[in-house]
């Protein structure tokens, strides 16, 4: 499997404010909640090792490109959350907005797994056990997660060939 990381950097946090991204939030300018209108967008611990290989399996997975993804720790990830008017604890979950709803926890993982076609979009039978059961497995997956999996200083960062799929954390210009 190739590394989609291309390293780590501690970039995903700006001084424009809270909830304001100095960093150019999807390709043209895209307003992020607008973007997720049209793709699914997938926020996720961009420190937890365990999801960004999850978030390599959904890039590698996914060859139509569909997926945005952005770290929870970034300001585009925070207004995404205020948009959908998200209450729970965000560095507790992974979180997918997709037309202006946020899935977190299980229900997330079920409904992105759908986007991936036959065979992962058979988890959809999960989705017929009650969600605080599901959640119980995810909540202590999540809670054990940096001890198990191990975690990195700072959130990753996309290759050239997938960085138009993240909405934060992007390279910026390089420096000479």
């Amino acid at each position: 499997m190739t590394d989609q990381t291309g390293g780590d950097t501690g970039a995903d946090r700006d001084d424009a404010g809270p909830g304001r991204s100095t960093q150019t939030p999807g390709r043209g300018g895209d307003n992020p909640v607008a973007v997720s209108a049209e793709h699914p967008v997938l926020l996720f611990d961009g420190v937890c090792n365990l999801c960004n290989w999850s978030v390599q399996f959904l890039v590698e997975h996914d060859p139509e490109g569909s997926f945005r993804f952005a770290p929870l720790q970034s300001a585009v990830a925070q207004d995404l959350l205020e948009s959908c008017e998200y209450g729970g604890e965000p560095m507790d979950s992974v979180v997918l907005v997709e037309n202006g709803e946020c899935y977190a926890k299980s229900e997330a993982v079920i409904r992105a797994t759908e986007h991936l076609g036959t065979p992962y979009s058979l988890l959809r039978p999960a989705g017929v056990l009650p969600e605080r059961l599901r959640n119980v497995a995810y909540d202590l997956v999540a809670e054990h997660r940096y001890r198990l999996f191990g975690r990195r200083d700072n959130c990753m960062r996309p290759t050239p060939d997938i960085e138009e799929q993240f909405l934060a954390g992007r390279p910026g210009p390089r420096q000479s």
